[in-house]
């Protein structure tokens, strides 16, 4: 299944959610047996290395484990998103101003809804958004 894979959703791998649904959710995104596909924009690769870095600041993890999450990571079925980061930009903007998102969470709406891909995210506003669009979320 092609899932759009959100910042959020990829650091519960790391950051351990209070929920217990959330945490069961991250964990199921990596079942072998799910054959999932994950996309994500470019901009993704920065949030997850900020969030690794506020995690390091805030001594919630060391190093080593910030190193050795990253090269699981990109052992994952991950493709960036290729689309001219000009059109990306105005596409987010529009998309944002048009419906309350940041820019940085339209641009994940946006490459759900072109690629007819579901949403994989714990961001609330992103996911009632994405649902508005009538695009599937992970659950």
């Amino acid at each position: 299944m092609n899932v759009v894979l959100d910042a959020s959703m990829a650091l519960a791998w790391i950051f351990e959610r209070t929920s217990p649904q959330e945490r069961l959710l991250a964990d199921r995104l990596l079942e072998p047996s799910r054959a999932w596909q994950f996309q994500v924009p470019p901009l993704w690769h920065l949030e997850v290395a900020n969030g690794l870095l506020v995690g390091l600041r805030r001594a919630l993890l060391l190093e080593a484990q910030a190193v050795n999450f990253l090269h699981h990571l990109y052992c994952l079925p991950i493709t960036t998103d290729r689309t001219e980061p000009g059109l990306q930009g105005r596409q987010a903007f529009m998309r944002g101003q048009a419906i309350g998102l940041t820019a940085y969470d339209a641009c994940y709406l946006d490459l759900a809804l072109r690629q007819g891909a579901a949403l994989a995210t714990f961001e609330r506003q992103l996911a009632q958004a994405a649902r508005q669009a009538g695009v599937q979320l992970v659950e």
